[in-house]
């Protein structure tokens, strides 16, 4: 196997440099699975939890998942726009950065939601922000950009229109995301580009009159498989109810 030029973020909370170094191309993680990185693939670290190379198989693997999922009426009218081409992953980073600028000044951002919280909550909350903003400022340097996209343009549907068109592609890109955590891959999904949503279809050559993107949804390999449960407080029983409201 060749040997490439990879680009490892190393560890650090904010202004991560980058440096080149040699690796092989086929990893622990995709050999287990028989899968083989044999195309230019970048080693990411975000806040030391995202990194490794990615291969163009597994996503596509992932997105097999994807279609399997439901439908209003079995529409099946889901698209997907995977995204690797660096010009392009830094242009959505600046429109990305563009639009965290002004979702951080918001009553309703992660920081502002732990105002008058619990001690915990609100340490989770800011520790929340953290993280989402140093993706903000390395939004950039993620390897690969899924943006799920629906026919039309939803915002000017009515209510029970947008809301079952929704239906259809939430679970589907959720069905992508968990398959992907069964292969070693890390997802996040955002939607703060969709600020600038017309502005990002420009970038990517949507036809933004014709076609709706409903969030960008970051990939990369974890560095490690050490995660919990996150807290909530009171738990399913505190937000549950039975019957009535």
């Amino acid at each position: 196997m060749r040997s490439i030029s990879v680009i490892q973020i190393t560890k650090g909370y904010m202004g991560a440099t980058p440096r080149e170094f040699q690796g092989n191309c086929t990893t622990n993680a995709t050999r287990s699975a028989g899968h083989d990185c044999d195309f230019p693939a970048q080693v990411f670290n975000l806040k030391n939890r995202l990194g490794l190379r990615f291969c163009r198989d597994l996503v596509e693997e992932c997105l097999e998942y994807a279609v399997q999922a439901p439908t209003g009426s079995n529409s099946q009218s889901w698209q997907f726009l995977v995204v690797t081409d660096g010009d392009k992953r830094q242009a959505l980073g600046d429109i990305y950065r563009k639009g965290w600028e002004a979702y951080a000044g918001m009553s309703a951002s992660a920081a502002s939601l732990a105002v008058g919280a619990s001690e915990d909550r609100a340490d989770q909350q800011l520790r929340v922000m953290g993280s989402a903003a140093h993706l903000a400022e390395n939004f950039h340097r993620v390897p690969v950009m899924l943006i799920p996209c629906l026919p039309g343009r939803i915002d000017q549907w009515p209510g029970m229109g947008a809301v079952s068109a929704l239906a259809g592609i939430i679970p589907s890109t959720w069905s992508f995301m968990l398959a992907a955590r069964e292969r070693g891959l890390g997802t996040c999904w955002t939607t703060i580009h969709l600020m600038y949503e017309e502005e990002a279809a420009g970038v990517l050559g949507i036809p933004y009159d014709e076609v709706t993107q409903v969030a960008l949804i970051t990939v990369a390999h974890t560095l490690g498989t050490d995660f919990r449960p996150a807290s909530r407080e009171g738990g399913a029983a505190a937000v549950t109810r039975w019957e009535t409201w």
